[in-house]
């Protein structure tokens, strides 16, 4: 879970790296951290891409003088998290996580998401041409996220793969053996960080230098 966990939060690192704005609150990064499982990382996403659309449905009715730029704000925020919920699917994918329960979690709820994005775009507010672009966004990746999600398990996980093969070579020839050897490092460690575990061995200690598995 390890490499799940730094592929979710790189998301929200980042946009600090970049001086953007955070989109999660220092809370809710917590609760994602705490959320190991992928499915359980996925409805918690979900839970947070409501709470921002249940923000904006607040700043809709009050109509008030200057909303524009939190509707906007929250608008980019949800999008985001339904970016970092298309990273999670993925990721968990290509290590041929189960996601059946999740799939059909972000499918549903997405879906009601986007009648309500519909729903703002369809009754035209006065100020709409002040976040007109940001609200065709999150119209687009919750469209877009949904359709993932619906998609042929079996067939999905091939794309995945497929993608995560060829982002991988092309890293991958940019790189000095120096770094891949650092990378293959890397994999090669479980999920807690620490070394896999060797097959045994008839040396005694000190007999043969220790090696860090290729």
């Amino acid at each position: 879970m390890k490499h799940l966990l730094v592929c979710c939060l790189a998301i929200v690192f980042a946009s600090q790296a970049f001086g953007q704005r955070e989109f999660l609150t220092n809370d809710e990064i917590e609760k994602i951290r705490e959320a190991q499982e992928p499915n359980l990382r996925l409805k918690t996403y979900l839970l947070f891409a409501k709470q921002r659309l249940d923000q904006l449905q607040q700043q809709i009715a009050k109509d008030k003088k200057g909303r524009s730029l939190a509707v906007r704000q929250l608008l980019e925020d949800y999008s985001k998290i339904i970016d970092a919920i298309d990273t999670v699917s993925e990721d968990a994918l290509k290590r041929k996580a189960d996601l059946t329960l999740g799939a059909v979690d972000v499918a549903n709820t997405e879906k009601s998401f986007l009648a309500q994005l519909r729903k703002i775009e369809e009754s035209q507010p006065h100020d709409l041409d002040m976040y007109e672009v940001s609200l065709k966004d999150a119209i687009e990746s919750t469209s877009d996220s949904i359709a993932s999600a619906t998609e042929d398990p079996g067939k999905r996980t091939a794309v995945v793969t497929a993608k995560a093969e060829e982002e991988k070579k092309k890293i991958e020839s940019f790189s000095t053996p120096e770094q891949l050897k650092e990378k293959k490092v890397e994999e090669a460690k479980a999920d807690d960080g620490k070394p896999k575990r060797k097959p045994p061995t008839l040396y005694r200690p000190g007999e043969k230098p220790q090696q860090t598995k290729q």
